[in-house]
C-alpha cells in the first residue's frame, strides 16, 4: 500500500462533529486531567517550574471574575501583550471561558501599530508587563475605551494613573469560575492581519476554530497526541500559527508544553532547550531553522530526540529538509495556513512523501481548490489562487467592522457555491499535491512567464555561501520585470562582483535562464514580519524609491 493511500482514506473517511455548545477555553482546561501538567517553565537556574490544568483554572476563574467585576460583558475584548509566559494562557483561558474576546497582540509592534489595533477594537482591557506599558503611555489618550491595564510584574505607569498589579488583583478575586455556556459559532478570538494594503483587518475566530484546526494540526505533528510527546515552539504566541496550531492544540490534547524562555531567537540555546526538557515535538518557523542549520554539529553537542517538527509561512527547499532529517531526525512537515482558515494544508511524514517543492495536501476535512479569478477550476498544473470552499469549521466569521473587506474575502463559483479566496497563488497536480507559488503580488511576470519568489530563493539557499534570501520582481522595459535578488551571506563570506555571477549561473543552471535574478544585492538583513515571513512589499518600495533617486 502506498502512503499516500491512508492520506486518501483518511480524507474520504472524514466528517466533521462539531457540537453546537462549544468553548474553547472550557475544552483546553476544565475538561482536563486537572493533576497533569500543562507547562513547563525553564527557570534561570537551570531548573523548571511546572503548572498544572488546575493551576491554569484557579488563575483564570480569579481573572474572570476580575473582569466581571470591573463590568465586562459577553463580547468585550481583552487585549493580551506578552511574550509566551503563564499568564499569557491564562488570560486567553479566561476570555474564553467568560464568554470575551481575546485579542492577542505582538510586543514587537511599536506604539502606532497599538494603538490602531487597541482603538479598532474597542479593547477595555489590556493585560500587559511594564516594559510594554512605556509604549502604551503614548498613546493612552488616543484610547478611550481602553478602562483597565493589568501588568504582569507589577505596579506600572501606563499614563491614566498607572497600570494595576496584575497578581496582586487576582488575589483579591475567587478562584472558582463557572464557565459561560457558548454556542460554537460565539465570537471568541481576534487577530489583526497585516494586508497588502491599507490598514491591518480584524479577523474574528468563533469558538469551533479550536475543533477545525485539530485535524491538521494532528496531521502536521504526525499524528499528535502521542505517549511522551512534549512540545515547544519559539514562535509568539501573538500570532495564529504558534498560538492555534501549538499552544492551544497541546492544552486540548493534554501535552505539556515548554514556555520558550528566550527573546531574541538564540539556536544554540534552542538546541539546549530542546534536549534540556525532552522536547518531542516542535513549531520551527522556516527563518529560525535556517538560523539553526548554521549551527555545527548539533547531535554531536545535544542529546535530544525529537519525534516530529512542522514549519509554515515560507516554503523550506530541499536542502533545509535534508538537513533537517540528518541533523534533527525528522522529517520537517511543510503547512500552510492564514488566520483567516488556518492549517489548512500540510504533510504528514508517516504516510506521506510528497513530490520536492510541495507543501503538502489538503487537510482532512477541508475542500480546497486552485481557482481562477472568475471562480472557475484550474486544470491540473494551472495557477491559481488558493481557494477554500465555504462553510468550514476552521474558517473566520468576519473582518471586524469591514464587512466590505469580508464580502470580498469569498468569491462564488458557478454553481453557487462559496469559496474564501486565500489570495495566495499556487498550483496543483493531477494527485492533488499543492505547489505554493506566492502572494498574487509576489508573483513575477517576466517576458511572459510568471515566476514564483520561493523557487528562486530556495534555490538561492542551496548554495554554500548563502545563509537568506530574498527575491522580487523590478520594472524593466524590455521584459516588463526582472528577478532581483538581495542576499545575506554566511559569516566569513565577503560580497564581490565574482561571486554575484557565480551565484547567477548557479541559480540560471538550477532553475531556467529565465529565473535566474539578473540583479543582485548583497544586504546585511531583511525587512520581515512579526511572524518570520520575508516582507518583499517593502523591499520593492525600497528598490523603487532607490532608483527615483538616482
Amino acid at each position: 500500500m502506498k502512503k499516500t493511500d491512508s492520506y486518501a482514506r483518511a480524507c474520504a473517511e472524514w466528517t466533521w462533529d462539531i457540537p453546537e455548545r462549544f468553548n474553547m477555553g472550557v475544552s483546553v482546561c476544565d475538561v482536563q486531567n486537572q493533576s497533569a501538567t500543562a507547562l513547563i517553565v525553564p527557570q534561570q537556574d537551570g531548573g523548571q517550574r511546572d503548572y498544572s490544568f488546575g493551576d491554569l483554572k484557579k488563575l483564570s476563574s480569579r481573572l474572570s471574575n476580575l473582569l466581571l467585576a470591573h463590568g465586562l460583558e459577553r463580547g468585550d475584548r481583552v487585549a493580551v501583550l506578552l511574550p509566551q509566559m503563564p499568564e499569557t494562557l491564562v488570560a486567553h483561558i479566561a476570555a474564553y471561558r467568560a464568554g470575551f474576546i481575546a485579542m492577542p497582540l505582538a510586543q514587537l509592534f511599536g506604539p502606532d501599530a497599538l494603538e490602531y489595533r487597541l482603538s479598532d477594537s474597542g479593547a477595555r482591557v489590556l493585560i500587559t508587563d511594564r516594559a510594554s506599558c512605556t509604549k502604551i503611555s503614548e498613546i493612552r489618550d488616543a484610547l478611550p475605551d481602553l478602562e483597565l491595564v493589568l501588568s504582569v510584574d507589577g505596579p506600572a505607569d501606563d499614563g491614566a494613573g498607572g497600570a494595576r498589579d496584575f497578581h496582586g488583583e487576582l488575589e483579591r478575586a475567587k478562584d472558582s469560575f463557572a464557565a459561560v455556556d457558548t454556542d460554537n459559532n460565539d465570537p471568541a478570538l481576534l487577530i489583526y492581519t497585516s494586508g497588502t494594503t491599507g490598514n491591518p483587518k480584524g479577523a474574528l475566530l468563533p469558538h469551533r476554530t479550536m475543533l477545525g484546526h485539530l485535524p491538521g494540526v494532528d496531521f502536521i505533528f504526525d499524528f499528535l497526541p502521542q505517549p511522551g510527546d512534549i512540545l515547544w515552539t519559539p514562535a509568539d504566541w501573538a500570532w495564529i500559527g504558534a498560538l492555534m496550531d501549538s499552544a492551544m492544540p497541546a492544552l486540548y490534547h493534554g501535552i505539556p508544553q515548554v514556555v520558550n524562555p528566550l527573546g531574541r531567537f538564540d539556536p544554540e540555546a534552542s538546541f539546549d532547550l530542546i534536549a534540556r526538557y525532552g522536547v518531542r515535538n516542535a513549531f520551527v518557523p522556516p527563518t529560525a531553522l535556517k538560523v539553526m542549520r548554521q549551527v555545527e554539529k548539533p547531535r554531536e553537542r545535544w542529546d535530544y530526540n525529537l519525534r516530529s517538527m512542522f514549519s509554515g509561512g515560507e516554503a523550506l527547499g530541499t536542502s533545509l529538509m535534508d538537513w533537517g532529517r540528518e541533523n534533527l531526525g525528522v522529517t520537517i512537515n511543510e503547512a500552510y495556513g492564514q488566520t483567516e482558515c488556518n492549517v489548512i494544508v500540510g504533510c504528514c511524514a508517516p504516510i506521506m512523501t510528497p513530490p520536492d517543492g510541495s507543501m503538502g495536501r489538503a487537510s482532512p476535512g477541508h475542500n480546497l481548490k486552485i481557482l481562477d479569478e472568475d471562480g472557475n477550476r484550474v486544470p491540473a498544473g494551472g495557477l491559481g489562487t488558493i481557494c477554500v470552499k465555504a462553510p468550514d469549521p476552521v474558517m473566520f466569521l468576519e473582518y471586524w467592522k469591514n464587512p466590505q473587506a469580508t464580502e470580498e474575502k469569498f468569491i462564488t463559483d458557478a454553481n453557487g457555491d462559496r469559496w474564501l479566496d486565500t489570495g495566495d497563488k499556487a498550483t496543483m497536480d493531477e494527485d492533488d499535491w499543492i505547489f505554493f507559488v506566492g502572494r498574487a503580488d509576489d508573483v513575477i511576470n517576466s517576458a511572459g512567464y510568471r515566476i514564483g519568489p520561493a523557487e528562486v530563493e530556495n534555490s538561492l539557499l542551496s548554495h554554500p555561501a548563502i545563509a537568506s534570501s530574498a527575491v522580487i520582481g523590478i520594472p524593466d522595459e524590455a521584459r516588463g520585470e526582472l528577478v532581483k535578488a538581495f542576499i545575506i551571506l554566511k559569516d566569513g563570506e565577503t560580497p564581490s562582483s565574482e561571486l554575484a555571477a557565480e551565484i547567477q549561473n548557479y541559480v540560471k543552471k538550477r532553475l531556467a535562464g529565465h529565473e535566474f535574478p539578473r540583479a543582485l544585492e548583497f544586504v546585511a538583513e531583511l525587512p520581515m514580519t512579526a511572524t518570520g515571513k520575508i516582507q518583499r512589499k517593502v523591499l520593492r518600495e525600497r528598490d523603487a524609491a532607490k532608483v527615483a533617486a538616482s
